[in-house]
């Protein structure tokens, strides 16, 4: 199984295109616009809320320290803005923050990972790809996520939402699923069992018994983050084997 390994460049680069790109999808959309791939959301919800998560997340990376701040609940758009101007000044500041930002520094997170500071330019890059296709489909007009992006987005889900119990669905779900993302030549074999997940080198799986995937799914990277944060179905891609499992990989 290969796996993309970003850095810090690579997700704040890909910040510096998705950010610009989200805000020009919200401001050419009327704020009651519907979004489609988020149920019950406009347009106005979808720009507040990606504003707060870089409220949050600033105060995370700044902290200097392991533990989750006190009061960052408290917060939320100030009425002297509009929403748009909510997620710009949120952005403006956290990039700011992270061209500076030591990775190894300590930084609270929610993930079974280090608790360290280059858990959020990851964090942040794909929270922002995929809300900015969330943001360009409300206006008919969603591209996909860069390929090396969205297959890193695909192996966070994997190595990190599933593993800290982040899933839509409760369930025991038993068998090996394998991934492929052709555009991007990445391929991802995970086992599951009950509750847990574990991802899995081609090597590891001759090592144990029943190692032939019980479900295959191929698509293009960006297709496949989609899916498993929800926001596609697995009906688009090709899928072969037991389609039951896919429900334990689902996200978002």
């Amino acid at each position: 199984m290969s796996r993309v390994h970003g850095t810090k460049d690579f997700w704040i680069g890909a910040l510096r295109a998705e950010g610009p790109a989200f805000a020009a999808a919200v401001a050419e959309a009327p704020p009651e616009t519907p979004v489609l791939s988020c149920p019950g959301w406009t347009i106005t919800d979808l720009t507040e809320h990606l504003g707060e998560v870089y409220r949050r997340v600033q105060i995370y990376v700044t902290a200097n320290s392991t533990a989750r701040p006190e009061g960052v609940e408290a917060g939320g758009r100030p009425p002297e803005l509009t929403p748009l101007q909510f997620f710009q000044q949120g952005y403006d500041r956290l990039m700011a923050t992270f061209d500076g930002l030591d990775p190894e520094a300590p930084a609270w997170n929610w993930a079974p990972q280090p608790k360290k500071a280059g858990f959020w330019p990851r964090r942040v890059a794909h929270e922002t790809s995929v809300h900015r296709w969330d943001a360009q489909l409300a206006i008919a007009a969603g591209e996909p996520i860069e390929a090396k992006l969205a297959a890193d987005g695909v192996s966070e889900i994997l190595d990190t939402w599933l593993p800290a119990g982040k899933r839509k669905a409760t369930g025991q779900w038993h068998g090996v699923v394998h991934l492929a993302a052709p555009d991007a030549g990445q391929d991802w074999y995970l086992r599951l069992r009950g509750e847990g997940v574990a991802l899995l080198d081609t090597a590891t799986i001759l090592d144990h018994d029943d190692h032939h995937a019980r479900v295959e799914v191929s698509g293009t990277a960006s297709d496949l983050l989609l899916a498993l944060m929800g926001r596609v179905s697995f009906d688009t891609l090709g899928v072969r084997g037991d389609r039951a499992l896919l429900d334990g990989l689902r996200t978002g």
